[in-house]
């Protein structure tokens, strides 16, 4: 069956999608909806001392190679995040990149996951899902040097596929 052509992005409704009148949670059907490409982008921080990214740096800490790790990590969690969030539906993900980045301006590790999809429903939980599992990884790697480390900024940077369209974070200013 060929896919069908993506409908005319429309505006991000006001309410709350995942509640039936009387407040219920409920699973939104996507049936209807056409499979498309769809492209999501997530992005975290986390913050750490200077002595303790120069460990990951150096590929000295006592548990091994923390950005390896935290990469693998990230994508076996995106491919888990209907079992982990409710209401996900389970998609087929077709690619996923993750790029972690020492910083030492941060300093700490920054995090980019970027998930693709061909599918009825978008794929954002999944980049940030795979974002956080990767920030949490970092973390666990880490805290035997120091427990003060912290997760901050994460978020969408960008999505696209679907009624909804191109979305992008607006640059900080």
């Amino acid at each position: 069956m060929a896919p069908r052509k993506a409908l005319p992005a429309k505006k991000p409704s006001r309410k709350l999608t995942h509640a039936d009148a009387a407040g219920k949670a409920k699973m939104v059907s996507v049936g209807e909806k056409p499979e498309t490409l769809r492209v999501a982008i997530a992005v975290a921080v986390v913050r750490m001392s200077a002595a303790t990214l120069a460990l990951i740096q150096s590929n000295t800490a006592a548990k091994g190679d923390v950005l390896a790790v935290a990469r693998v990590a990230a994508l076996a969690g995106l491919k888990r995040t209907s079992e982990l969030i409710p209401l996900c539906h389970p998609v087929r993900v077709v690619g996923s990149d993750v790029d972690l980045v020492a910083d030492a301006a941060v300093p700490g590790v920054r995090i980019r996951c970027r998930v693709e999809a061909f599918d009825r429903t978008g794929v954002e939980m999944e980049a940030m899902m795979g974002a956080s599992v990767a920030a949490l990884t970092v973390y666990d790697m880490v805290k035997g040097v120091e427990r003060g480390v912290t997760i901050e900024a994460l978020g969408l940077q960008a999505k696209s596929g679907g009624r909804s369209g191109e979305w992008r974070r607006p640059a900080a200013r």
